[in-house]
């Protein structure tokens, strides 16, 4: 199901405002996974998922999400229902990114092009192939690229520095018609790069796309996940956690649980995010007559600071912090530019 229809644009979307969404603790008002999952769609969509789907205390249908088998097969129901895309897997151990809010970045990003680079009359996001967008480190998932190109018609180019996710992530393409010639994979072959290598003398980018890597070391990343572990657990009834022990297929630590999987290539680097986005915000300089807008998640609010001082100091010509409220949870995109339209 490709969204970037004229439909998928009513008056009611497009006067709720990014921030009024935010306030509300909701998804931007674009995103199709509103609310509480609708099971009844997705397991038409891939009838697999009745075989991980079970009831909470309240009688609704869900899934163990502790059950690393259970969220794969969810995604791939996501994937099929709102994407059209019927073949999509991973390796084991590979990051299984949760769906509704990856498709927030790609819709924020949406708006931002729309404000500034790509501005119509109708104020509505810009639609077709003529977008060209950059997702580094795009993973085994491809998930960026999947609902950009599904959603506006964008195509891009995907990168990654792990052979294993790049080899991934370009059969999952090809074995789409949808996603075929929409999507380009390409290795990093340094990894001390990130643009070196990736954008070519004739590349222009409307927008780069990163989901950097959260942790300092593997340490780090299993503790985190722990805690993770543990707050599910925590929240959830004793009624709720007894019927999801019986209906679990797989067992494990915390580290190994939960859709948090992921290499460590995807979860942590040398330095962790800042250090990351110190390297990345740097680099970018040297490619700013390449790309239009460069941006990034920054899952830490305390590198907010300091990566916009960097950005000060690189005199680029605007920056933008777009808070992200997903429920409990809060994010934010980092934006930057070095040259700005003649007419703003």
């Amino acid at each position: 199901m490709t969204n970037f229809s004229s439909k998928n644009n009513s008056p009611k979307h497009r006067n709720r405002s990014p921030a009024t969404a935010k306030k509300l603790g909701q998804l931007h008002p674009r995103n199709p996974h509103q609310g509480r999952y609708d099971f009844a769609l997705l397991t038409r969509a891939l009838p697999e998922l009745a075989k991980h789907t079970i009831t909470n205390p309240k009688g609704e249908p869900t899934i163990n999400f502790s059950d690393a088998e259970a969220v794969r097969v969810l995604n791939q129901a996501l994937l099929a229902h709102y994407y059209g895309v019927k073949f999509w897997d991973i390796p084991e151990g590979y990051l299984c990114p949760p769906i509704p809010g990856r498709a927030d970045y790609i819709h924020y990003i949406a708006d931002l092009l729309a404000q500034t680079t790509h501005v119509n009359s109708d104020n509505t996001p810009p639609t077709g192939k003529d977008i060209h967008a950059l997702d580094i480190g795009t993973g085994a998932s491809a998930i960026y690229p999947i609902i950009g190109s599904q959603s506006y018609g964008w195509r891009f180019t995907a990168s990654d520095i792990d052979p294993v996710s790049v080899n991934t992530a370009t059969v999952i393409s090809q074995a789409n018609p949808k996603l075929k010639s929409a999507i380009k994979v390409k290795l990093q072959p340094e990894p001390r790069y990130i643009f070196k290598n990736i954008i070519g003398r004739q590349d222009y980018f409307d927008v780069v796309v990163c989901n950097p890597p959260f942790h300092a070391s593997l340490e780090e990343a299993m503790a985190a996940n722990s805690r993770k572990q543990h707050n599910l657990q925590r929240h959830r009834g004793k009624n709720e956690s007894a019927q999801i022990s019986r209906h679990s297929t797989k067992s494990g630590n915390a580290a190994q649980n939960l859709n948090f999987g992921g290499q460590h290539k995807e979860l942590w680097s040398e330095g962790g995010e800042i250090a990351f986005l110190t390297k990345m915000i740097k680099e970018s300089k040297d490619f700013a007559e390449h790309v239009g807008w460069f941006t990034s998640l920054v899952s830490k609010s305390e590198n907010v600071k300091p990566l916009q001082l960097l950005l000060k100091q690189l005199d680029v010509a605007q920056m933008r912090i777009i808070e992200m409220s997903q429920g409990q949870k809060s994010t934010r995109v980092l934006a930057w530019r070095f040259t700005k339209n003649e007419a703003e």
